[in-house]
């Protein structure tokens, strides 16, 4: 016992040190990896600004971006599913499977097909908000009237298949080829050809989606104990949810704007930290932010470095990873529906 508290420590003490490797490797092979070759000596200079105007070009127009772009929607997605799991406790829930993703991409979609993302840069982030605080608002007044998780997920799988149908009738009607195959990179997710005005969009969504999540530790541990247990600690619950409800919105949807439907990111990368952990819900928060950006960041390399015709798209790796985490723990969890 004392062993094995001794080697829980150490890898709590190694963690954190150990994923902030991770992310700058990820990084570093994320501007470092493409179809174009480029040497070290190329890179840096392309980097610090005195190498050739090709390795400039690749580098700070399209890899660098990219890079950034695949950070802030990993770490984005991380930090929902393992806040949505705490607050839910409930081991299957991230932004996908409760449908917020497919919902925020509904919302980018219609700004797609009725021409309204030309208007300004704001209009698709805003509708992806708008889209996907309207699913969570549905699933969580569910959950407030039901404690099964089976109710939740089946509610989730409800809105997210009515958002997917709705996508998909937006696709069939599309006026143009052009707009179809715009509508096909939310439906399977991607940061390729990613820019500077991409990041603009990104980050201030995600900062305030983090911000306002990270601080739901302390709630999230005390509903552990159950909502009864967690009001006799002072947690006012209504407020707990209404900042989870406007986060993961605001964070998901800012994100699912600028690289389309990604699932399982939130699903996988809590169950991979936890053993890390004391497993208490505040613990997981940090590390699944940056084992979410380190997670998406190593699946957009992994699809540059697949030979294919055409370059995958990042949320079809991502949903083969994350399926079979999904089915292990569905299996594992039915005793209890």
């Amino acid at each position: 016992m004392h062993s094995s508290s001794i080697g829980l420590d150490r890898r709590r003490r190694l963690l954190l040190p150990g994923l902030v490797l991770l992310l700058l490797t990820a990084a570093a092979l994320s501007v470092a990896v493409g179809p174009v070759q480029l040497t070290p000596a190329r890179l840096l200079g392309a980097l610090f600004g005195h190498g050739d105007r090709i390795a400039q070009v690749i580098v700070l127009d399209l890899r660098l971006p990219r890079m950034i772009v695949g950070l802030l929607v990993g770490a984005m997605l991380g930090l929902a599913g393992a806040v949505l799991q705490g607050y839910l406790r409930n081991p299957l829930a991230e932004p996908s499977v409760l449908g917020a993703s497919n919902a925020a991409a509904l919302g980018a979609v219609v700004a797609i097909y009725f021409g309204l993302a030309e208007l300004h840069g704001a209009v698709l982030p805003m509708l992806a908000i708008l889209s996907g605080l309207g699913a969570l608002a549905l699933l969580f007044a569910l959950a407030a009237r039901s404690e099964s998780p089976l109710t939740l997920i089946l509610a989730g799988i409800a809105v997210s298949t009515l958002a997917g149908a709705c996508i998909s009738l937006a696709l069939n009607l599309a006026p143009n080829p052009f707009a179809a195959m715009e509508i096909m990179t939310w439906l399977l997710g991607s940061i390729e050809n990613r820019t500077l005005g991409h990041i603009g969009i990104a980050l201030p969504c995600v900062a305030i989606g983090a911000l306002l999540l990270a601080g739901s530790g302390r709630a999230l541990d005390a509903l552990s104990l159950g909502e009864d247990g967690a009001q006799s600690l002072g947690i006012d619950l209504r407020r707990t949810r209404l900042r989870i409800l406007i986060g993961v919105a605001v964070g998901v949807g800012g994100a699912v704007a600028v690289s389309g439907a990604i699932g399982f990111v939130g699903l996988i990368v809590p169950h991979l930290i936890r053993p890390f952990t004391d497993r208490s819900p505040s613990a997981i928060l940090l590390p699944s932010m940056l084992a979410g950006a380190v997670l998406l960041t190593l699946a957009d390399v992994a699809v540059r470095l697949i030979p294919t015709q055409n370059e995958l798209k990042l949320g079809v790796v991502t949903a083969f990873l994350g399926v079979p985490v999904f089915l292990v723990h569905l299996l594992r969890e039915r005793r209890l529906w």
